[in-house]
């Protein structure tokens, strides 16, 4: 019998010791320093620092980055991603760059133009959820009356679920990801070190980012999903998929924990993207580990099912960006067979999704780095003093729209709940 305590917050990255703490972690440009086990304050000293348009914020279980500057932008063109990448990193190792980096946001759309820049200075830090000063609350929001416009409205929502479904059952495919959007627009200045703050604070064992992505635009999130990271020749991916939102009742929260271990429709969905991952890894590995069964990780607002797939490189020189465009896009963001599943997104989604599902980190010269699904985010504009929210909910044969559109509307409680919105927001 399955049951509740095979649960964890986020899995261990590979190189980390018995007790899923990492002996070291990148230091200053360049530098492997060993972690300063005993520095309070050390990595809510770089989330306090963060300075919007002037700095890139990462944080993930193992680490916490703050970049400044610029040095170079990656340029977009019509070479593969990674290899653009890896040419950039190369051309600052030639002008005396020691071990630079690039930090920044990929599009759904991997042929669209990505956000990615080698900063000029960057700061390292063990993780939030190590730092004991994470545990102090955020400040409140400031008071904001906030405009909220459902792009689609909720019924329309339904409408495209209850289509997509239809075809489904017809035989045309077998997974699609639907998403939909909500605009918040405030009566004041956005403040966004104060949302990045509160991001952080609520799920500090997750994956938080605030990365500029063009004139006054940030891309802002707390994802609970890892696309891939790599150290050396140790790969992790941590495939998500098969959710249920929380519940604020104990009891209740662990009954729906332990149906959601039970859901022949999750767990299906779930396998789906794990045959997935394991197809798109397994030319690239020596050996795969891919458990049998998914175990649970929980956010503040959901329970999701996890499966964490381990392996070792046949070829050290592929590089973490690569096995990341590799596995984008998997089925939890996309569907299956791919290429229907985004000919359907883009008839039934009446927006363009952007960054939303694409994936957000960093990456060095030797090919490390780690890659985040791009969940649980908004899209901050601060002149126009806008967030567009996203969500989204895989749809399979046995979904209702009622059901996605109850999914998308718990996902948006991370934001909402953020800015203080929650209490206009409750029914979308």
């Amino acid at each position: 019998m399955t049951t509740v305590h095979h649960v964890a917050d986020r899995p261990s990255e590979p190189g980390a010791r018995a007790d899923g703490r990492l002996t070291a972690v990148p230091g200053g440009v360049g530098q492997r320093i060993e972690r300063p086990e005993d520095t309070v304050g050390a990595a809510t000293s770089l989330l306090d620092a963060y300075e919007p348009a002037r700095a890139r914020f990462f944080a993930s279980p193992t680490r916490t980055l703050l970049a400044h500057g610029t040095r170079t932008e990656v340029p977009h063109g019509g070479t593969p991603l990674a290899r653009r990448v890896t040419e950039t990193l190369d051309a600052e190792l030639l002008a005396g760059n020691p071990a630079p980096i690039v930090v920044g946001a990929v599009p759904f759309d991997q042929s669209a133009p990505a956000s990615l820049a080698v900063p000029q200075a960057v700061r390292w830090a063990p993780p939030l959820s190590e730092d004991p000063l994470i545990a102090l609350p955020a400040a409140a929001p400031a008071a904001a009356d906030w405009d909220i416009r459902p792009i689609p409205e909720p019924d329309v929502y339904g409408a495209a679920v209850a289509e997509a479904v239809r075809r489904m059952r017809r035989g045309d495919f077998s997974k699609v990801v639907l998403a939909r959007t909500l605009e918040l627009r405030s009566s004041r200045e956005l403040d966004l070190p104060a949302l990045l703050q509160r991001l952080a604070r609520r799920d500090p064992a997750g994956y938080t980012f605030a990365l500029p992505t063009g004139p006054g635009r940030t891309l802002l999130g707390a994802s609970p999903e890892l696309l891939v990271a790599r150290r050396g020749g140790a790969l992790i991916a941590n495939p998500l998929a098969g959710s249920t939102p929380r519940s604020a009742d104990l009891a209740e929260d662990v009954r729906r924990a332990a149906a959601l271990l039970e859901s022949e429709k999750d767990l299906h969905e779930h396998a789906v993207v794990v045959d997935a991952v394991r197809a798109a890894l397994a030319p690239f590995c020596r050996t795969l580990d891919v458990p049998e069964r998914p175990t649970l990780v929980r956010t503040a607002a959901m329970w999701h099912l996890s499966t964490t797939v381990t392996g070792e490189l046949a070829d050290t020189a592929v590089s973490v960006l690569e096995l990341a465009c590799a596995l984008h896009p998997t089925p939890a963001v996309c569907g299956t067979p791919t290429t229907t599943a985004r000919d359907v997104i883009t008839e039934l989604e009446p927006f363009d999704r952007g960054n939303f599902t694409g994936m957000v980190g960093w990456g060095d010269a030797s090919g490390d780095g780690e890659w985040v699904v791009t969940i649980r985010c908004a899209e901050a504009r601060t002149e126009e003093r806008t967030l567009r929210l996203y969500a989204g909910a895989g749809v399979v044969a046995q979904s209702t729209p009622e059901a996605e559109t109850a999914e998308t509307g718990a996902k948006f409680r991370t934001f909402l709940d953020a800015v203080g919105a929650d209490h206009q927001e409750s029914g979308r």
